[in-house]
């Protein structure tokens, strides 16, 4: 007959099988019982802002489908890093959510050498939520109707032509630069406190270009205040459809250009993967509402559904994108 000790192997097999198991069932059983109170979405900035309007626009559907009120904080400061920061090193519980952005998640890590959060590693996606395209425009005083007018026009004159954007390290900025990176061409950038003051000086001739998102200049496209150019998506915009893309331009080293600003939620690493799970199950059923694809079309916003992973990939892929951009236009804040 054998001993007990002989079967202490498979009474510790059972009993970490037994553990594992209990695991498995504490993610679900977490989600089921999450949320139980407010969830606070923590906004970069000001509001009124794209980044506000859809965290509202978002925050309000996955309020009614969760039972819980959603909260938007809005934090603006440095780029949008005091906000990231506040979130990565918030309770990974669920009931906090950053609305990341292209500037916050892929271009703020070559900007600030001290950046207090590392968008991979502190973070884990939970939705891709829009992207933004941006539209090349000119002044009329431009003598240039096309993109290769432009750059022919640029390799004509180096550094004569003036471009605005919001700031030092803005989206505006960094489009453009990533533009003068692809064709080659030498421009002036005139830096302002915001996209409106720069609109303000194309519109009075002060600069003869910006490359911005489509919602500020739409009106001003359509009233032919200023002309566009080139709009920077995969594909042209139902709203400008006679506008080519960037890509479509058949200019050297434009093939694969894009260079759309992009929004979505991320919450502290560490946030349980089913927690994860549910609120992009939300987010998506949100992203497909009538409501918020209105408010998000008045945004010039596109909805883009995805998987958690899908938007941890896009984060990851463009981080080294946008390094090389700052780093070869020597890109530096104020």
């Amino acid at each position: 007959m054998k001993s007990s000790s002989a079967f202490l192997p498979q009474r510790r097999q059972l009993l970490l099988a037994g553990a594992a198991g209990a695991a498995a069932l504490a993610l679900p059983a977490l989600a089921q019982a999450w949320p139980a109170r407010a969830i606070h979405i923590i906004v970069p900035f000001t509001p009124g802002g794209s980044s506000d309007v859809l965290a509202r626009a978002v925050g309000a559907e996955i309020s009614h489908s969760l039972g819980q009120p959603v909260v938007i904080d809005n934090l603006p400061g440095a780029g949008g890093s005091l906000a990231g920061e506040r979130a990565a090193h918030s309770a990974a519980d669920g009931y906090t959510l950053f609305m990341g952005h292209i500037g916050t998640l892929a271009i703020n890590p070559a900007l600030y050498p001290k950046l207090g959060y590392d968008p991979v590693h502190s973070f884990a996606p939970v939705a891709w939520v829009a992207r933004v395209p941006n539209v090349l425009v000119v002044s009329p005083s431009v003598p240039a109707h096309t993109l290769q007018e432009f750059v022919a026009l640029a390799k004509a004159r180096p550094g004569a032509l003036a471009y605005g954007s919001g700031g030092n390290g803005s989206a505006a900025h960094t489009t453009m630069e990533y533009l003068k990176l692809q064709t080659g061409i030498s421009l002036l950038h005139i830096p302002y406190r915001g996209t409106a003051p720069s609109i303000t000086d194309l519109l009075a001739g002060q600069v003869q270009a910006l490359f911005t998102g489509v919602p500020a200049l739409l009106p001003h496209i359509k009233a032919g205040r200023m002309r566009a150019l080139a709009v920077s998506s995969p594909r042209r915009l139902p709203v400008l459809p006679d506008v080519p893309t960037v890509a479509e331009s058949g200019i050297p080293g434009t093939r694969d250009f894009e260079a759309d600003q992009w929004y979505g939620l991320v919450a502290p690493a560490g946030t349980p993967a089913a927690v994860v799970t549910l609120l992009n199950q939300h987010v998506n059923k949100a992203l497909e509402s009538a409501e918020v694809r209105a408010r998000m079309a008045n945004e010039g916003a596109d909805p883009t559904p995805a998987t958690p992973q899908a938007f941890g990939q896009l984060i990851a892929r463009e981080i080294p994108r946008w390094a090389r951009v700052v780093k070869s236009a020597q890109i530096h804040l104020d």
